[in-house]
């Protein structure tokens, strides 16, 4: 009998215990939130511990901070869970932000499942002086082998061609076009990072294809979200165990690739920026830098960058031209003659006719 009273008594206690920290915990959040409210942009009262959590749908947050926007302006303030973010709605707002205030923005936040990911290397999800000078180094290097210039206009043409030639096999018949745009776009990054492009049937580039655009898709998820906001109670969430595999096996092929590169590297010949990289590492090492930004990791994680961000962000844009185009096939007309003029104004040569492909309504 006083074993079940002492028991009971101490269960009493833990309970009353428990409840006084939460109190305690509710009154601290409170006080920081009001404190921090008076110094930041307008924006919906947050929750303690949970900020603005139910009014946001994680699975679309764009639609609902764009129906925020229109309450409490360009720049306003939520809370996910604890994290005070302040967003910046329209082109105005944001081009001041990363223009006129370029230095205040110029680094960016790094959340949990990125920093899981990247480990601070590479170049989109770093900040301090790896990342400027990675950033410097790669932007000089894709300049020079002709990124955003007339230079990759072969590239880009010839890879024009293997894709059209996907397009026309299915002669007519509505197919998905997100993979073949995807290894297109893929391609002309590997042809600028590795010097070479890859076969659309090999195993190893679809699969590295498909796991960097899977890896992006499920980054967005509801779930994720929330393990970024309270990493150390959602660290077993499956989402985010399926990216970290994609981004191993991924990193693992990488490596494959860049030590093929690494075994036929020749120090006066540049055949990508992966070759330039090593040039450089290599230099660095005969004389004796302490402390180099270029090393095995950074190349390695600056190559996955560029091949996951590049390729996604470039399909999705192609993939809603040709949606455009299907839908409003007199637009697609005028365009079709617009680029065939300026073609032959710059004296462009276009040797195989089926490059200027028709978009039809079932082939997006």
């Amino acid at each position: 009998m006083a074993l079940f009273v002492d028991f009971n008594f101490s269960s009493s206690t833990t309970v009353l215990a428990a409840a006084v920290l939460l109190l305690v915990l509710y009154l601290l959040s409170v006080s920081y939130i009001s404190k921090e409210r008076g110094k930041e942009p307008p924006g919906p009262r947050p929750l303690p511990l949970l900020g603005n959590l139910l009014q946001i749908d994680l699975k679309r947050p764009y639609k609902t901070l764009h129906e925020l926007s229109k309450t409490y302006g360009s720049v306003f303030t939520v809370y996910l869970g604890t994290n005070k973010v302040v967003v910046l709605a329209g082109y105005e707002a944001v081009r001041e932000a990363l223009v006129n205030y370029a230095v205040e923005f110029g680094e960016r936040n790094v959340s949990p499942i990125f920093k899981d990911l990247n480990r601070g290397h590479g170049i989109l999800f770093a900040n301090g002086e790896s990342w400027k000078e990675l950033r410097r180094f790669a932007l000089t290097t894709l300049k020079d082998f002709g990124m955003g210039k007339r230079l990759t206009q072969g590239k880009i043409l010839e890879e024009c061609g293997y894709l059209i030639q996907v397009i026309e096999d299915h002669k007519g018949n509505a197919f998905d076009t997100a993979l073949p745009i995807n290894y297109a776009t893929a391609n002309i990054i590997s042809s600028i990072v590795y010097g070479s492009r890859f076969d659309y049937g090999d195993p190893v580039f679809k699969n590295m294809v498909k796991r960097a655009n899977r890896t992006i898709c499920v980054s967005g998820s509801a779930s994720v979200q929330l393990y970024n906001m309270f990493p150390r109670l959602f660290g077993w969430i499956k989402n985010r165990q399926v990216v970290l595999k994609n981004v191993e096996m991924n990193v693992r092929d990488i490596k494959n690739l860049i030590n093929h590169l690494k075994e036929t590297l020749e120090p006066g010949l540049c055949r990508g920026l992966v070759d330039c990289f090593l040039i450089r590492k290599q230099k660095e090492e005969d004389s004796r830098v302490l402390d180099t930004h270029y090393n095995e990791e950074n190349l390695t994680f600056t190559v996955s960058n560029l091949f996951a961000a590049g390729t996604d962000t470039t399909a999705a844009t192609l993939r809603w031209g040709l949606l455009l185009m299907a839908k409003y096939p007199h637009i697609q007309g005028k365009e079709l003659d617009k680029t065939c003029k300026s073609h032959l104004k710059r004296m462009w040569v276009i040797r195989n006719t089926t490059l200027l492909i028709w978009v039809s309504p079932r082939t997006v």
